[in-house]
């Protein structure tokens, strides 16, 4: 957990999960992050945020040089950003490629055949994320960023963009 000062919100650790599930949900795409033993490794997923699971899914390659990363270092952070209206959530966790063919027939959506033929199809793996954390910067938006920035450029003061905060999931 952050050091309080570095943190503000006015929401409860409770209230500030439920954003982080809310989020993560509505804005989808994510820069997933795994570790290589050298360097940290980012590429946008579509996340199946399951709140109900305490789980996050993605549908991925059998090829896909992340799965051998996630066999050595687990431990990932999934990043979203929604930069129209200044929201930003950040979950670590464990991951685990499987070959859960009814998982992934239930997660199987329409834009999945961007990638797969259909959800039968041998080369799609399973990505389970068990989150442990999160953290989110939850701001009223561009336009009231912009002004707070503005004000506080004349005041001298640091601009107040909204909740920030840090909860275990």
């Amino acid at each position: 957990m952050a050091k309080q000062d570095e943190q503000k919100a006015d929401l409860s650790p409770a209230e500030v999960e439920d954003r982080i599930w809310e989020l993560a949900k509505e804005i989808d795409i994510c820069m997933f992050v795994t570790w290589d033993g050298e360097y940290n490794r980012a590429r946008p997923l579509s996340a199946r945020a399951r709140r109900e699971e305490n789980a996050i899914y993605f549908l991925v390659n059998d090829d896909s040089p992340k799965n051998e990363q996630l066999a050595s270092y687990p431990k990932v952070t999934m990043a979203w950003a929604d930069t129209s209206r200044y929201k930003f959530v950040t979950v670590s966790g464990q991951a685990v490629v499987s070959n859960d063919r009814e998982k992934i027939a239930q997660l199987w959506e329409r834009t999945d055949e961007a990638w797969w033929d259909n959800a039968q199809d041998p080369d799609i793996r399973l990505i389970t994320v068990t989150p442990d954390e999160g953290e989110l910067w939850d701001s009223p938006g561009r336009i009231v960023a912009t002004a707070k920035m503005a004000l506080a450029a004349v005041t001298g003061n640091k601009p107040d963009f909204g909740d920030n905060a840090k909860v275990d999931l």
